[in-house]
């Protein structure tokens, strides 16, 4: 007797279930997608008890007349394709005819639908994979499709299924990715007979993000520039500094509309952000990419949720790049508060207490030191380079702010600074100003002259946290940060224009390495050089490593090479090998950037500030931390009972 065996429609049917219906959030996605490809503009999305009970879609697309919905149950039905052809260039969204028969066979199933020009359309129902009712339908025009008692019939896949909580929360999700992928739909989500979403037709994407996120979370998006690069065309909005997530669930990509996860675009996002983002973080984005269909596949994964690309690489770097520009040129302040209208303050009463603020007018102090360290020392490197600014050898005298009132005594202000008196008029409170000759590579540019924002010094708090005054409230920098991002660049940019020195070893070290990472390692001998490290081929599979960056500080130089190799392992161009060094260059520029307790004086201040908007990425240190972070007036104002929260 023969041992295989051709399953039965039905069980066929079951197990392709297992792969398409994971959850009820992917009976959702299917279902969506399949309103979206009919051409619907306003889609409702019903669910009760986590989608278990109770999933209704209902749209007002084109219908369909009674044999496309008889057709429509059976395995590998679709309009969608027609040849081979169009299997290699998929323009929508559904297409294998797998979805409702697959959902039918796990549930009680019941589609209604009407074609726009006719009086009466067709209802079918469906149980458990067995049709049990053909019959006229007289509802509106469109498509309703029903899906109760998900898994009734299939206890195993039952009670692999979360709470009701959890289950909802995957189908809020799978909502989001819908509605903020086609705002030219309207998307209204029912969660138990209560209205969670209701989100109106809009042109603008950020309507529709808004809608979805909320206010303070769209304020704190940066608008990516339209990158095209190698037929690849990106779009849309990152988070900007201080904005990010412990997971990637924010982190949300579409490609040709369809939400999509992929390594490439990973891997170019890591690369955009690559000292813009916290360690063990993950930015927030709503990105856009737009190419040929003929450049990717979509059919590689059950669920449609990952592709393929044909040049991963390209995909990569046009991401990549559009992130890239985005926080260099359309960063701002880092806040968590939506900005308010200031009302007009109230006249002050004659008792009011003044504090006497100290003056920041347009007066720079010399340069922050832009050399690299000499190359001297030991491996470990006892004598530190020198990072601290030339102006700090003498400092200035402390000058205390002091309370003034008609009435009262003078008093301490808490956060006392060091001001310079012969430098600093305390009559003129003008905002700081920019100086030609103070900038990161020694040279102005005119866009940072234009970002330089006009704060005011106010005083330093616990010797760390700088306050100042702007035109939208409070300002806070943190020095250390600051300095970290200002040393960070210009010594990224002497690595990039000369190299990283090096210090020759006594003993020159031996790597042994296999052979996929001696291809490697021969394949990036000049950039590795470019970052301090030169090393030749030493016989097969061996190199022989002749200098390390005088800067390196470790007792263990094999392992720290062991995990360059790592690296490099996840690039794929000389132009991204450089990057390795900004690892080290960050490293580096914490031990010797001035640290909380550093009392800086004014002049100080100044210079450090202007140094911070020369930068390229000013609002972030080079571990993707804030640098500075603003309390609007209006924020301020609720705080203190001005205005209701």
């Amino acid at each position: 007797m023969s041992k295989i065996r051709i399953l039965s429609d039905s069980l066929a049917s079951q197990v392709a279930a297992g792969e398409v219906v994971e959850r009820p959030a992917a009976v959702i996605r299917e279902l969506v997608e399949n309103s979206l490809d009919a051409g619907a503009k306003h889609v409702t999305v019903e669910v009760q008890r986590g989608g278990t009970a109770l999933i209704r879609i209902t749209d007002d697309g084109c219908g369909m007349d009674r044999e496309d919905a008889l057709l429509c149950m059976e395995r590998h039905a679709t309009s969608k394709i027609r040849t081979k052809e169009d299997l290699a260039a998929i323009r929508t969204f559904g297409f294998r005819g797998e979805a409702l028969p697959s959902i039918a066979s796990v549930s009680r199933f019941r589609l209604a639908t009407r074609e726009r020009d006719v009086l009466s359309g067709t209802e079918i129902e469906v149980l458990g994979g067995k049709l049990s009712g053909v019959r006229d339908h007289g509802g509106a025009a469109g498509t309703v499709i029903e899906v109760r008692s998900l898994f009734f019939n299939v206890p195993a896949r039952r009670k692999f299924l979360r709470t009701e909580a959890t289950e909802y929360a995957h189908i809020e999700q799978q909502f989001r990715l819908h509605a903020i992928a086609n705002p030219g739909t309207a998307f209204t989500l029912i969660r138990d007979g209560s209205v969670a979403f209701h989100l109106p037709a809009t042109e603008d994407p950020l309507e529709r993000i808004r809608g979805l996120v909320g206010e303070d979370l769209v304020l704190r998006l940066i608008k990516l520039p339209e990158v095209e690069h190698l037929g690849v065309s990106v779009a849309g909005y990152v988070g900007g500094p201080g904005l990010s997530r412990s997971s990637r669930q924010q982190q949300i990509t579409f490609l040709n509309g369809r939400p999509i996860e992929s390594p490439a675009i990973n891997y170019g996002l890591k690369e955009g952000f690559h000292n813009a983002l916290m360690k063990g973080q993950y930015p927030v984005t709503f990105m856009f990419l737009e190419m040929d269909a003929h450049a990717f596949d979509i059919n590689v994964h059950p669920a449609k949720k990952e592709v393929r690309f044909h040049d991963g690489f390209a995909v990569r770097e046009a991401v990549a790049r559009a992130v890239k520009r985005a926080l260099e040129t359309g960063s701002k302040l880092p806040t968590g508060h939506v900005p308010a209208q200031r009302p007009a303050a109230p006249s002050p009463a004659p008792e009011q207490v003044e504090l006497a603020m100290p003056s920041a007018g347009p007066v720079l102090a010399p340069r922050l030191n832009s050399e690299f360290p000499a190359q001297q020392g030991s491996l470990r490197m006892k004598d530190k380079p020198d990072f601290a600014p030339a102006w700090r050898e003498k400092p200035a005298e402390p000058v205390t702010p002091q309370v003034v009132s008609p009435s009262l005594p003078p008093r301490e202000v808490v956060a006392p600074i060091e001001e310079a008196p012969d430098r600093l008029s305390a009559e003129k409170g003008e905002p700081m100003g920019h100086d030609a000759s103070s900038s990161v590579d020694g040279g102005e540019s005119p866009d940072s002259m234009s970002r330089m924002p006009s704060f005011r010094i106010i005083g330093v708090l616990h010797k760390l946290y700088v306050l100042m005054e702007s035109a939208e409230g409070l300002v806070v920098m943190d020095q250390h940060a600051a300095h970290e991002r200002v040393n960070f660049e210009k010594m990224r940019k002497a690595m990039e224009k000369g190299g990283v020195p090096s210090q020759r070893l006594l003993m020159p070290l031996t790597l042994q390495t296999s052979p996929r990472e001696a291809d490697l390692l021969k394949r990036h001998l000049d950039a590795l050089a470019r970052l301090g490290i030169e090393a030749e081929p030493f016989g097969p599979n061996t190199f022989k490593i002749e200098a390390l960056p005088t800067f390196l500080k470790t007792d263990d130089p094999l392992a720290w090479l062991d995990q360059v190799i790592e690296e490099l392992q996840s690039l794929s161009s000389k132009t991204s090998a450089l990057r390795l060094g900004e690892d080290m260059i960050a490293t580096t520029v914490c031990r010797h950037s001035v640290k909380a307790n550093d009392r800086l004086s004014m002049p100080e201040l100044q210079a450090l500030l202007n140094d911070l908007f020369a930068c390229e990425m000013p609002y972030c240190c080079p571990h993707g931390r804030p640098t500075l972070i603003q309390m609007s007036l209006g924020e301020l104002e609720r705080k203190f009972g001005r205005q209701a929260p």
